[in-house]
């Protein structure tokens, strides 16, 4: 029988330089915490300059007059507010923390997941956004500070850290679905999808959208696909996978045919971006999730 803790039972240790295993690189939880606040507040203060450019694009491309205001409106609004230093959105949101960690890091001086929170809650209270995350569906007292952060987790190899906050209100996230299609549906089935879930959202996911789509894995993996897509950088730009990236400008397509336009008015432009991640899946499966972003699309990603 092998001998499952051999180091152990012969007294020997991981070889170590300045008290750490080698290769292993120390990031306090004090940097991360540090980091989320300062994203909370450059985020719903400044939209990111690559979606600014998005929206000149689409106002470029809009014909309707009343939705060229809108676009108008909009520009100026993210002027504003990033000059301001004011929340370009009321609805402040979630604060979503996309995670991609390298397995060669080690975090020091206290729970990760504290300091996640702890920097939300200063982030919130510092910038002054508002509150809006309640105890849980059935207890509706408000939490206070805006936490818990919702955050997704991904071991990677190495030993840096890649952080992104994307700041999610919740009207464009309620009109959001999830579909589990069959094979046979195939992907005009899914097209199909994509575009009722645009129409039934109307003017309350805030148009000009982000669609992010997440094709593939399980029922909950399609879900976070579809929302990581959304913090794709820079908006609009296509997938590097060929297939997705024709699949992509087949929906916008599909999407601004449907004239809902900006703010719902009607209109050529009804979605800046629209990306897609695929993942593998069962031979029996095809989920597929519709996860909107409003016009108010809050982003930030770092490298720590």
């Amino acid at each position: 029988m092998l001998d499952a803790y051999p180091l152990a039972r012969s007294g020997m240790r991981p070889r170590r330089v300045c008290g750490k295993p080698c290769g292993v690189r120390e990031i306090p939880v004090d940097e991360v915490a540090d980091t989320v606040r300062r994203l909370c507040v450059e985020a719903n203060h400044e939209l990111r300059g690559d979606h600014v450019d998005a929206l000149r694009r689409a106002r470029e491309r809009e014909e309707s007059p009343i939705g060229q205001e809108v676009l108008d409106r909009l520009l100026a609004n993210a002027e504003v507010s990033a000059r301001e230093r004011i929340a370009f959105c009321q609805d402040t949101g979630y604060a979503v923390c996309f995670l991609e960690i390298g397995q060669d890091v080690h975090f020091t001086g206290g729970s990760l997941a504290a300091a996640l929170d702890r920097g939300v809650a200063e982030g919130y209270r510092e910038g002054y956004l508002r509150a809006s995350l309640v105890r849980s569906p059935v207890d509706r007292t408000n939490t206070g500070d805006n936490t818990p952060a919702m955050v997704h987790y991904d071991l990677v190899e190495g030993s840096g850290v890649r952080l992104t906050l994307l700041v999610k209100g919740a009207g464009c996230d309620n009109m959001s679905a999830l579909r589990m299609l069959t094979p046979a549906a195939g992907v005009e089935g899914m097209k199909r999808f994509v575009v009722e879930t645009i129409e039934a959202a109307g003017p309350s996911a805030s148009p000009p959208v982000t669609v992010g789509i997440g094709m593939g894995g399980t029922f909950d993996r399609a879900a976070v696909l579809a929302k990581k897509a959304l913090t794709r950088e820079p908006t609009g730009s296509p997938s590097p996978v060929p297939e997705l990236a024709e699949l992509e400008a087949e929906l916008v397509d599909a999407i601004d045919a449907t004239g809902i336009g900006p703010a719902g008015f009607g209109g050529t432009v009804t979605t800046v971006a629209v990306h897609v991640e695929a993942y593998p899946t069962h031979i029996a499966a095809f989920p597929v999730a519709v996860n909107l972003d409003c016009h108010s699309h809050r982003v930030r990603t770092v490298t720590l």
